[in-house]
């Protein structure tokens, strides 16, 4: 419910946008600070239920470093939401006018690979999570949560 509800707040932000360009004749793209704030929100909600996932499947040996491990997960999560924006930009600054042709079947082949590794993995047999802070099972997690950020990154580097 959440969900639909950012989808809902971005795509009228994506109509604000359209209706400036007709009246103007070009984009306004300077965002208020609740506008970024929300955006901000929005892409961070996924690392923030991975770590509460990951939070919970600290076993009962660990409980003594539960402070630290708090704040090892919320630097890598925090990190990567941070700088996974700027690269976005800067990657689709640089070549947004090399794809602009054919970036609908760029996306079109990633969302084609994405659903199926989906359908794949929901075949396989289920596997125990790594509880493990270190850095090759915190990695993954902060890459993966983080996509979505640098996705937006490009998105505003294509908007100019």
């Amino acid at each position: 419910m959440l969900y639909c509800n950012w989808q809902a707040l971005l795509l009228s932000m994506k109509t604000r946008l359209l209706l400036d360009f007709h009246i103007y004749g070009r984009y306004t793209l300077f965002m208020s600070l609740f506008e970024l704030l929300l955006v901000a929100v929005g892409l961070s909600m996924d690392a923030f239920a991975v770590a509460i996932c990951k939070g919970l499947s600290i076993q009962q040996e660990h409980q003594k470093n539960t402070a630290v491990q708090a704040l090892v997960t919320g630097l890598w999560f925090g990190v990567f939401q941070g700088a996974m924006p700027l690269i976005g930009y800067f990657v689709g600054a640089r070549f947004s006018t090399l794809v602009g042709d054919f970036d609908h079947w760029i996306v079109c082949l990633l969302l084609a690979l994405i659903g199926g590794k989906m359908i794949r993995e929901s075949r396989e047999a289920d596997s125990c999570p790594n509880p493990s802070f270190k850095p090759m099972a915190m990695l993954p997690l902060a890459v993966a949560t983080s996509i979505d950020a640098l996705a937006v990154g490009v998105s505003f580097a294509f908007l100019e």
